[in-house]
């Protein structure tokens, strides 16, 4: 009733329904509410997620417990059963108690990627760990296509850009500029699961994937920070095919997967692709010379210059005037808060370390006080101009008539 009553709301402002419409529809809804069985309450979905990982746990726990005192006919049948108990589970009870099917399906797909690891460690199978993790994405996929619920898609969106960053990761390993090319591929692709999923009704996905993508995008700004440094004079430029693969994994195919959203989103993954290109040039460096048992090696150092503070805020403002856009609070908040941790960050790296300790500190507080009032009062007066203004009351038949009936 608590949503019903939230969507009413909404279209009245916007003028869809009248009052006396939204009444007849509350009677209803109230009427039925009791005829109806109750839907799945925040604790009953907090047991599930929290039964769900304390059961995947035990049997991590239980299998690491039993594992050297097994043969290997024994280790393969343990790995097998431990995937398919959770999936029959989730099919018998699929029909009586959705949630508890979804749980139990979540736990067998996560089993399903351990349990890829320890058949290749029985059978002594050539190590390429990204190769497994594809493997564990393709078990999500067929997951999402026959259960279609929101743990498994979950789980597939997950798993299919984690096998590309480990296979990238594990190409470049080694190489100058390696951390920037994964840097450079966390953020676009946090960006486009930022963007892509903000009207999604699957609120899970959404939510989980959202939190994931803020981590994931945070992540991918310290790594393209961190410079093209080279720890030995051996190390060389990440190859020229290598580097044609991970532009593709970094630009093209997420502008192939925002293109289903047309202009909307294009834009914001165009924005983040020229901000990962600029954004590893956006630094000094200086080189540092040390000795090696009695041999002169050199370092070359590097931090972030005045031009990386600023072209981070500046995509949080982007993100801030999308969400505007998009009529998104989610996203306005981000990028409010975004720029506030990108102002927090010029001061600890190029103020803060040129006061003494009470200064340092004073100007802090005044910072967080001031600038945090100041940022919140934007937010507040944002937030006010996307909400819908409320229409006039719209004319009834009569007065369309002028009056007459």
């Amino acid at each position: 009733m608590a949503d019903t009553e939230t969507l009413l709301k909404r279209w009245q402002a916007a003028g869809v329904l009248d009052e006396e419409t939204a009444a007849r529809i509350r009677t209803y809804e109230t009427k039925t509410a009791g005829e109806t069985p109750a839907g799945l309450k925040w604790q009953g979905v907090t047991a599930l997620i929290l039964g769900a990982i304390l059961l995947a746990c035990g049997v991590v726990l239980f299998v690491s417990a039993h594992w050297d005192q097994m043969g290997p006919g024994a280790r393969f049948v343990l790995v097998l059963a431990m995937v398919a108990v959770f999936h029959i589970g989730g099919g018998l009870t699929r029909a009586n108690f959705g949630g508890m099917s979804s749980a139990l399906h979540a736990v067998g797909t996560v089993a399903t990627g351990a349990a890829i690891a320890l058949v290749g460690q029985i059978f002594n199978i050539q190590e390429h760990w990204p190769a497994a993790v594809l493997l564990w994405a393709v078990a999500g996929l067929f997951g999402w296509m026959l259960l279609r619920d929101q743990a498994q898609q979950t789980l597939a969106l997950l798993l299919v850009p984690a096998w590309i960053f480990c296979e990238l990761g594990y190409r470049m390993e080694g190489y100058i500029g390696d951390d920037i090319y994964m840097g450079r591929l966390f953020l676009v692709w946090a960006v486009l699961y930022i963007t892509f999923f903000l009207d999604s009704r699957r609120k899970a996905v959404q939510g989980i994937l959202f939190g994931v993508s803020v981590i994931g995008a945070v992540t991918g700004i310290v790594l393209m920070l961190s410079g093209w440094t080279s720890w030995s004079s051996q190390q060389s430029l990440i190859p020229f095919g290598t580097r044609v693969w991970a532009w593709m994994a970094i630009a093209a195919l997420p502008l192939i997967v925002s293109a289903f959203h047309g202009h909307k989103g294009l834009i914001p993954i165009a924005a983040a692709i020229g901000f990962v290109i600029a954004l590893p040039w956006c630094y000094r460096t200086w080189t540092e010379s040390y000795l090696v048992n009695g041999v002169k090696s050199t370092y070359a150092r590097s931090e972030p210059n005045v031009l990386a503070h600023v072209l981070v805020a500046a995509f949080a403002v982007l993100l801030c005037w999308w969400g505007v856009r998009l009529v998104s609070r989610a996203l306005v908040n981000l990028g409010i808060a975004g720029f506030a941790g990108t102002v927090a960050w010029f001061y600890f790296s190029n103020v803060m370390s040129k006061l003494n300790r009470s200064l340092g500190l004073i100007g802090l507080g005044v910072l967080f006080l001031a600038g945090g009032w100041a940022l919140e009062r934007m937010r507040r007066r944002i937030l006010a101009q996307m909400a819908p203004a409320k229409a006039p009351p719209q004319p009834t038949a009569p007065e369309l008539n002028g009056g007459a009936l």
